[in-house]
């Protein structure tokens, strides 16, 4: 394996064309020894056989995505809400990974209160934390770009995450860093080394910024090197914060998702050779 890729972890969200065996084949066969899984995927292969596979595979799952949605005010959502969280934790313990990625959640239908859903978030991590804690899980928070703060994540900054994760023990909420959501903020230097100081930074995130962005702008996220983000800055912003952990590359893209897995993995890992290390 080139040691350059010992970081390297493949975002299964990146080659969802795969089914995981097919996945945890491949990252075997190009020497991939990091995997970030997602609920749904693995909720069908089934949790406990996902975890022996991944296992048995020699892998280690960075992280799971995804938990949040968090800023309901119907009482019966809330609770939906906590309890799918809770099996989210979960999940993310019997597979071996110690993060948890939260989407906070957008808006409620006809909301405009920001702040009050911000809050709720806190409210619910008040009741996450500790029983993540129990079970060896973080959760981190992800804010998201802007654009998606009406309907997927009011947390749209690093420095509204921390806001919300200092409430909490480091070792129970943290943040996560995705170049694609933070990129055009230039403030999130300074917040990336906030959450340094701290420990909170849970997990590194990379996806490229391509235009023009596809309708509903969701699966926008550019392959590493085809945009406007300086991948090697961003990963010079959080090492030097203290962060030495694995770098998961995430992308959200029909056009990948149309090619052939495999050749799309093999891909990601020569652009992170020659875009970040």
């Amino acid at each position: 394996m080139n040691p350059d890729l010992a970081r390297f972890s493949v975002n299964q969200m990146t080659v969802k064309q795969l089914s995981l065996p097919e996945l945890v084949d491949a990252c075997a066969r190009s020497g991939i020894t990091n995997v970030g899984l997602w609920r749904e995927p693995v909720q069908a292969y089934g949790v406990e056989a996902a975890a022996k596979l991944v296992r048995d595979a020699g892998l280690t799952v960075t992280t799971l995505c995804r938990g949040g949605f968090l800023t309901a005010t119907d009482p019966v959502e809330r609770m939906e809400a906590l309890g799918d969280n809770h099996a989210a934790i979960e999940e993310a313990a019997a597979l071996g990974t110690d993060t948890l990625v939260l989407v906070s959640g957008g808006l409620p239908l006809f909301s405009k209160d920001l702040h009050g859903a911000r809050e709720r978030i806190a409210d619910a991590l008040a009741v996450l934390a500790p029983y993540a804690a129990e079970r060896g899980v973080r959760l981190a928070i992800e804010p998201l770009h802007p654009m998606y703060a009406a309907d997927r994540c009011v947390v749209s900054t690093l420095a509204q995450a921390l806001d919300l994760a200092e409430r909490f023990p480091a070792d129970q909420v943290g943040v996560t860093v995705d170049t694609y959501h933070i990129w055009w903020d230039d403030q999130a230097p300074a917040q990336i080394a906030r959450a340094g100081a701290a420990g909170r930074i849970h997990t590194f995130q990379l996806a490229d910024w391509t235009t023009p962005l596809p309708e509903g702008v969701l699966n926008g996220r550019g392959q590493i090197g085809d945009g406007a983000i300086d991948m090697r800055a961003w990963k010079g912003h959080v090492e030097a914060a203290g962060y030495t952990g694995p770098i998961e590359v995430e992308l959200f893209n029909e056009e990948l998702w149309a090619r052939d897995g495999r050749e799309v993995l093999a891909e990601t890992a020569e652009r992170f050779l020659a875009h970040v290390m």
